[in-house]
């Protein structure tokens, strides 16, 4: 999947020689990641699910991040990161409309999003883009022993 728009990003999925830039991109955009991110995930990722990770670019450069993981039923949202030079430009709206059209080709109807309550930056974006913020429930967690990621 490789598209681009007249005047915005080109979006394409990950491959494996894309993960050392990407973990590096996390590392300086994504706000509040948990920073257990590994370039073993990252290809157990990519190899598990080709089209799951999009990349934005800028001039050759990673410019966004998503992951918009599709697990057969429900339809997930990880990892929204913009390059801080770059934000209130289009790139998150540009990363959410492939992923929602990803979704769609696979027949879901709703998706999800994981994005931290501390996370203020990112709130109006995904606002912007029609999510809202579900009270009603709160995700758990469990580290695993296999330290996956």
């Amino acid at each position: 999947m490789a598209e681009q728009g007249r005047s915005g990003p080109r979006i394409h999925t990950a491959v494996d020689e894309d993960v050392d830039a990407v973990l590096a991109f996390w590392l300086r955009a994504a706000e509040g990641t948990d920073r257990h991110d590994t370039a073993g995930g990252v290809r157990r990722l990519i190899a598990r699910d080709p089209d799951a990770l999009m990349i934005a670019e800028l001039d050759g450069r990673i410019a966004g991040t998503l992951i918009a993981g599709w697990d057969g039923w429900r339809c997930h949202l990880y990892r929204l990161a913009v390059d801080p030079a770059h934000r209130r430009k289009g790139i998150a709206r540009a990363l959410l409309d492939a992923a929602e059209r990803r979704f769609a080709e696979f027949g879901g109807t709703r998706a999800d999003a994981m994005v931290l309550h501390a996370n203020t930056l990112a709130h109006p974006a995904w606002t912007a883009a029609g999510y809202t913020r579900q009270d009603d429930s709160a995700r758990w967690v469990k580290p695993l022993a296999t330290g996956g990621a």
